[in-house]
């Protein structure tokens, strides 16, 4: 077991395995990834529905969500040799209310001033891209270059190409703590005891990352959030877009081979106190989905549903995640709190961890995602 690296990683879900990757792939080879579970990307990236949008983001998000989609994910499965099942088939956010239209259009307004091709549609040009939807629907944000991809292909594909390239990954390997020498940000050390050492450590390991960072006197504000998944048996054709709600009580998407996958919400995630390693799904939660999908997609109120599972979120205090080197820690670099945005934006925060080891200006402007924005209200 090799326990010396140019940079430790922590968290083997698809931000760990991209930053991996690009890191390689720019010449620094001695990189090693921790993950604490027995498979690689167990946790968010193999559990979320693999939205791949712009649309609907906050400001702070939006620019290096554009980067991702115009950068990377086109071409994503020609360079890693996998195919990560990405269509770029655009994404409907849909409104049954005034009111939903009202968010709707605030949404809108604020992507346009960045530059990003979404606009409003009415009821009847939502049914003329796609006449399986409710009636109901009176209208919808429109962003055509959004799409969608397969979360597990495109973690696995990561992790692949970063083992082709010279990255060793360590599964069972179960961070308690960073350990600082001569105030810099040196040691990794693991449950059993193991110690790691590298120049740079990323600290990519979803809501785990809270406690591990509490271990050198950081503290990310951020919670927990329990959400839900399901697939339905497959259906014949229907459409290729990915779909959403104004009120985000569910979204999702058709399949290459024809099942549906949708992730949903009921209202009752923040109450939920079982503990990380519990990934039960419930009957009146997912019971909850199953009525929001079909309010909107009535044509699939007889679908059987396949399996359905659970995932945790690391959900940030302000929306947005914290993706930044830490001034108290040298040597530190947080990738963590994406609440539940991590999978689309992961190629470009990943090329972007790896400049941030080098020392470099990132591809993108991301200022506003430092952990020293958080200040106390009172």
């Amino acid at each position: 077991m090799k326990k010396n690296a140019d940079v430790v990683i922590i968290g083997g879900g698809i931000v760990g395995n991209s930053a991996a990757y690009y890191l390689a792939k720019r010449g620094i080879k001695n990189v090693i990834v921790l993950e604490e579970s027995k498979s690689i990307g167990h946790g968010g990236s193999s559990r979320n529905g693999g939205g791949v949008r712009q649309s609907g983001r906050d400001e702070r998000e939006l620019p290096y969500a554009i980067y991702s989609v115009e950068k990377f994910w086109p071409n994503l499965s020609e360079e890693l040799g996998m195919d990560v099942e990405y269509f770029q088939s655009g994404n409907l956010r849909l409104g049954k209310t005034e009111a939903h239209m009202k968010k709707l259009q605030n949404l809108v307004d604020k992507a346009q001033k960045l530059g990003l091709d979404v606009r409003m549609i009415d009821g009847k040009e939502v049914k003329e891209l796609c006449p399986y939807l409710s009636d109901d629907i009176i209208g919808a944000s429109w962003c055509p270059t959004d799409g969608h991809a397969n979360p597990m292909l495109a973690t696995l594909a990561y992790y692949k190409r970063a083992i082709e390239l010279g990255v060793e990954f360590y599964t069972e390997a179960k961070v308690t703590a960073i350990k600082k020498f001569h105030g810099k940000a040196r040691q990794v050390i693991l449950e059993d005891g193991t110690i790691f050492e590298g120049e740079n450590i990323i600290l990519a390991a979803g809501y785990e990352s809270r406690e591990i960072a509490r271990t050198v006197g950081i503290d990310i504000p951020m919670t927990r959030y329990f959400e839900e998944a399901l697939v339905t048996e497959m259906q014949i054709s229907m459409f290729d877009m990915m779909l959403g709600t104004a009120d985000a009580d569910f979204y999702g998407h058709q399949c290459k081979h024809g099942s549906f996958v949708f992730g949903s919400e009921s209202g009752l995630e923040e109450a939920n106190d079982m503990k990380l390693d519990d990934l039960r799904t419930s009957s009146l939660t997912m019971s909850a989905g199953c009525r929001a999908v079909m309010g909107y997609i009535p044509v699939l109120k007889d679908a059987n549903i396949v399996r359905s599972w659970g995932g945790w979120l690391d959900l940030s205090i302000d929306g947005v995640p914290v993706i930044s080197h830490i001034d108290e820690v040298p040597g530190l670099i947080l990738a963590c709190a994406f609440t539940g945005h991590g999978f689309g934006t992961a190629p470009a925060v990943g090329y972007m961890l790896a400049q941030m080891v080098e020392g470099k200006k990132t591809a993108v402007d991301i200022t506003a995602l430092r952990y020293d924005r958080f200040k106390s209200l009172r």
